[in-house]
């Protein structure tokens, strides 16, 4: 774990990881819940930085079964998923308390949504610099370099730390 940056907490067996436990990743998501033979195995819970959590049954690293919970409390349900999909395309905030008035926009699923910073984008799980192609997290710790897909999709679509001033349309 020394060269991973992991961190364990809790017992071993024959040098295995082994029993109730927990295991931080050098990402910040921790693992709480049972370990066999140095993985996963029974009922546990990862944790994430975001605040959103997976609550799973594991059988030999494997999961068998689980739920993803958002950080909001919107629990993900791989049926009958009903939230933004293309009949619905309200934020959670919105289905629980309702919407906007009429020219009050709501951009995204938190409110107020965050200041984005001057050239930057936000890509969901932090803010994108396109001049360097470094995804950072919200707490501006590096998450990872775009590739030229994730790139291309991120300037096309995410929310800009810039206003544009809109085209003007010709007099007719």
């Amino acid at each position: 774990m020394q060269y991973t940056g992991s961190k364990y907490i809790g017992s071993y067996i024959n040098g295995r990881m082994e029993g109730n436990a927990e295991y931080i990743l050098p990402t910040e998501t921790r693992y709480v819940g049972d370990m066999k033979d140095g993985m996963f195995h029974g009922e546990g819970t990862l944790f994430f930085p975001s605040g959103s959590r997976f609550d799973a049954t594991w059988e030999k690293g494997l999961v068998v079964k689980g739920k993803y919970t958002f950080a909001d409390g919107l629990q993900y349900e791989d049926r009958h998923w009903h939230y933004c999909d293309s009949y619905d395309r309200r934020f959670h905030t919105e289905i629980c308390y309702g919407l906007k008035p009429s020219g009050i926009s709501q951009l995204t699923n938190m409110d107020p949504p965050r200041k984005i910073p001057i050239g930057c984008y936000d890509c969901g799980d932090g803010f994108y610099n396109p001049r360097t192609r470094v995804i950072k997290d919200y707490r501006n710790r590096f998450l990872r370099n775009a590739d030229d897909d994730e790139h291309e999709w991120i300037v096309r679509t995410c929310r800009k730390g810039w206003a544009e001033k809109p085209a003007q349309k010709p007099k007719l």
